[in-house]
């Protein structure tokens, strides 16, 4: 178990420079929601492994996350990973980076990865507010690289639309499955 965890780290810090060089690098701008609290960690390596871990993804011209939706309970914590390229999980809470709405529940935390370059690097959130949560990437908004994830169930004021940045699946869909991959969204 050492020697993989030494060959993990010794492959994330090969990739680096290329991951950096890739046109995918840029920066958040960080105004606002990106210092984790008591319910966030930033990791650099590694992901949990777990059911309720969103993997932010660049494959040729598109940008990710997958799944693109995902139904959890209140208290569960959700891990966003780098599979590749630069990405960030940030909520649609307006004030927080780029977001000009607010698509949370009105009494939850935002959350704010800023951007992350490192493959296998994390960002865990736990979510304990009941509703829906649209959430988006700082670099790659513009591009449609949107998220939903429903708490319990859903509610609040991303019910009944679509974010401002691209589709996602309908949160009783969600519900149903309790995840829906962006290859069978998308496909």
């Amino acid at each position: 178990m050492e020697r993989r965890q030494i060959l993990k780290t010794a492959g994330i810090l090969a990739t680096g420079g290329v991951t950096g060089l890739a046109g995918c690098s840029s920066s958040g701008n960080g105004d606002g929601g990106g210092e984790p609290t008591a319910t966030e960690t930033q990791e650099t390596a590694g992901g949990s492994g777990d059911s309720n871990t969103v993997m932010m993804v660049t494959e040729g011209s598109e940008y990710y996350f997958d799944p693109i939706g995902l139904f959890i309970e209140s208290g569960e914590t959700v891990t966003f990973e780098i599979q590749s390229g630069s990405h960030s999980a940030t909520a649609y809470k307006e004030g927080t980076s780029t977001a000009s709405v607010t698509r949370i529940p009105e009494s939850a935390e935002p959350f704010n990865s800023e951007t992350l370059s490192e493959q296998g690097a994390t960002f865990d959130h736990t979510f304990e507010t009941t509703g829906t949560y649209d959430y988006f990437c700082i670099p790659h908004k513009s591009l449609g690289m949107v998220g939903r994830i429903v708490v319990g169930e859903p509610g609040g004021p991303a019910e009944g639309s679509m974010p401002p940045d691209g589709d996602v699946p309908e949160s009783q869909t969600i519900v149903d499955q309790s995840s829906v991959s962006y290859s069978s969204f998308s496909g």
